[in-house]
């Protein structure tokens, strides 16, 4: 049989605490309880000490010559890392391990899992507002900016999915920076159209800063618009939901049915750069 590594790849959060990448590892636990038999590793683009060289460096050595190693990527959306830094790190591992069998698979997306976990987080924030009108209570999909116009249009898509399968009169996306628009922008929008409540859901996987910026920002929208209830809803994190999504994800990478295109090959790597 041929000895399998799984790598997680996350993100990685900078905030003093160092809680996001905690809750990283605590989803790799419950991950973990649901494979047993498989070793999962977990490394990190940035903002860690187990960084995405490292990782690749010590799965492939777990791995052993003959063995393969499935990278995942914890990451919602195409975007730079996903299209950049992974592939370009599995380019440089296989250089250095060229007996170990790498396969990228597919990033989360959006799916049905994540559609069910968001829809699931915004319930939430609804019975804290005592189920107030949903024709009434505008939804803002706050999610990561990306300068990736695909990443930006998959958000879009969330939103119209959450649209489609709510009763919510209005669920417009926003962004946390790089591109347009931003929260500030959005809120008005929805003051402005008569919304009596309004629920900004983070389009998030972990904490971090980035979402302790949001709740200050959310604090503030409270005073400058009085007449409003806003509320901001919980990020995903280690939903049951993302959980199911992870193993569909290892099992298209395992059985080769679902994997990244742009993997690392020589040719999507002189494609990336004439592109930039």
């Amino acid at each position: 049989m041929t000895n399998e590594v799984i790598l997680l790849v996350a993100h990685g959060a900078r905030d003093p605490g160092n809680e996001g990448n905690r809750e990283v590892e605590a989803l790799a636990d419950l991950w973990r309880a649901r494979h047993p038999e498989s070793d999962i590793q977990v490394c990190w683009i940035e903002y860690s000490e187990i960084l995405l060289a490292d990782g690749l460096e010590r799965a492939a050595t777990t791995a052993g010559t003959g063995g393969r190693v499935l990278v995942l990527p914890l990451i919602l959306n195409p975007a730079g890392h996903v299209r950049g830094d992974i592939p370009q790190a599995l380019d440089a591992v296989r250089q250095t391990h060229p007996a170990v069998e790498f396969r990228y698979g597919h990033y989360l997306g959006t799916t049905q899992q994540l559609l069910k976990a968001l829809r699931h987080r915004l319930h939430q924030a609804l019975v804290e507002l005592d189920m107030p009108d949903p024709r009434t209570t505008g939804v803002v999909l706050l999610a990561r900016g990306a300068s990736d116009m695909e990443a930006t249009g998959e958000v879009a898509k969330m939103a119209h999915w959450l649209y489609e399968s709510t009763d919510h009169e209005l669920v417009l996306p926003a962004f946390t920076g790089i591109c347009f628009p931003r929260l500030e922008q959005t809120v008005q929008r929805l003051d402005r159209l008569g919304m009596s409540q309004i629920v900004v859901l983070p389009y998030y996987l972990f904490t971090g800063r980035l979402i302790k910026r949001i709740a200050r920002q959310v604090e503030r929208l409270r005073t400058q618009y009085p007449t409003r209830c806003i509320v901001q809803a919980g990020y995903i994190g280690a939903h049951e939901q993302l959980l199911e999504l992870l193993d569909l994800r290892l099992t298209q990478c395992r059985d080769g049915s679902v994997l990244l295109p742009c993997d690392g090959c020589s040719l999507a790597l002189a494609a990336e750069h004439d592109h930039h």
